[in-house]
């Protein structure tokens, strides 16, 4: 087994970062590994929630199917995943940080069938993959709270000015 560490610090509030990034629907707009992500099954996202993955490793796209097994808003997440070979389980924690959020990610990847004996020397691929994950999480999460500071502004900028008139 393979165990993968990373830590982000972003300036959205935990809810929204919650809500985003438990929601494995979103994967591929944070995480270059993935190429495609959809969730599978209906209803509101929580514990059983499904989703398929299209991850990418070796140069080919394998698919994957997570299903959410804790589900505690706004504070941790896991998913267990599973396909072609691979078994997984990703715990996310968020931290509140001031008026942001502290993002804690661990993967545990287990390779099955022959790829089990290359496993021990695929560490630094594996950290490649988890390093890269955290980067675009960080650039999608930036961007997103860009976009609500952008929202805020200009809903500022629509409200009539106060005079300091009394009614």
């Amino acid at each position: 087994m393979t165990r993968l560490r990373e830590q982000i610090e972003t300036t959205l509030p935990i809810d929204d970062v919650f809500a985003f990034i438990a929601d494995f629907a979103n994967s591929m707009a944070w995480d270059p590994g993935t190429a495609t992500s959809e969730r599978i099954d209906a209803g509101p996202v929580g514990v059983g929630a499904r989703f398929r993955l299209g991850v990418r490793m070796g140069g080919r796209v394998v698919p994957m199917e997570y299903r959410i097994t804790t589900f505690e808003p706004p504070r941790r997440v896991i998913l267990s995943g599973s396909g072609s070979g691979v078994a997984a389980v990703d715990e996310i924690r968020f931290e509140p940080l001031g008026a942001g959020t502290r993002v804690l990610y661990t993967a545990d990847i287990r390779l099955g069938g022959p790829m089990r004996l290359v496993q021990p020397f695929l560490g630094g691929a594996f950290a490649k993959l988890a390093r890269n994950a955290a980067g675009g999480m960080q650039r999608a999460l930036e961007e997103r709270a860009a976009q609500r500071g952008a929202a805020t502004a200009a809903d500022r900028g629509s409200r009539p000015a106060d005079d300091g008139a009394l009614l």
